[in-house]
């Protein structure tokens, strides 16, 4: 029986910076899928609704997708863009080298988007700065305490704000996610680390620990299904220069 009393300390196969390959193509292809029915998706252009809200379409806009995977979240918020009428700077970041390849093949159709191979926590990544910063099943890779410290600093970056989407710690969440991979993931990366993804998630009071360790007090955190939390976080005002 898992111990669902603490964030897990487990590493999971995407955490190596060097993996590539067949499995991780795979394995990045099941979450676009899995992000689309649970309803994750949703849940970050949800977030973008609020924080771009009575945004000057006249004005630009600069927004980076941490973690950015396949770069399929990058498309959908291209997408909602034009619906709204917003001009946008996207940027997609990730540590893996590998799944950036993947990211800029995915999207050739759309070469104005822009992708980077970095390391968030890096001094480079310090002296870059945005208007919206994203993070979709993102940030229960890290420890609390550096996110925490990343969320401080993110204030120094970034001029509207930051929206978490990521994964509530739940029994049910665990043992759902675990026969669905079973039953339909052909990635054995997928089955290893989604269930994993889950017990590294989060209850709602460590997220809001997180939030305020790190003096980010204009934070609205939701429940989402399936077993999401969205904390939309508008920064009243920041010490950001452009």
């Amino acid at each position: 029986m898992p111990d669902f009393s603490k964030r897990s300390q487990g590493l999971e196969i995407m955490d190596d910076l060097h993996c590539s390959g067949k499995v991780v193509r795979q394995t990045l292809h099941e979450l676009e899928v899995i992000n689309a029915w649970l309803g994750g998706n949703a849940i970050t252009l949800e977030g973008l609704d609020q924080l771009c809200e009575g945004h000057d379409p006249a004005v630009p806009l600069v927004i980076v997708d941490l973690g950015c995977g396949g770069g399929d979240m990058l498309r959908h918020i291209h997408a909602w863009a034009i619906r709204k009428g917003f001009r946008v700077r996207l940027i997609g970041i990730d540590a893996n080298p590998y799944i950036i390849s993947v990211a800029k093949d995915n999207l050739r159709d759309l070469p104005q988007v822009e992708f980077y191979t970095q390391d968030i926590f890096t001094e480079d990544f310090k002296r870059k700065h945005f208007d919206v910063v994203i993070g979709t099943l993102f940030y229960h890779h890290f420890s609390s305490e550096a996110l925490s410290a990343f969320f401080r600093q993110l204030r120094q970056q970034t001029r509207i704000g930051f929206l978490i989407n990521d994964l509530h710690r739940h029994p049910l969440a665990y043992y759902s996610i675990k026969l669905l991979t079973f039953l339909f993931s052909r990635s054995s990366m997928v089955k290893f680390d989604a269930p994993l993804s889950v017990l590294r998630g989060f209850r709602k009071g460590e997220l809001l620990k997180v939030l305020h360790d790190a003096n980010v007090k204009d934070a609205i955190v939701h429940w989402k299904w399936a077993f999401r939390w969205q904390a939309v976080c508008k920064f009243e005002s920041s010490s950001y220069i452009r």
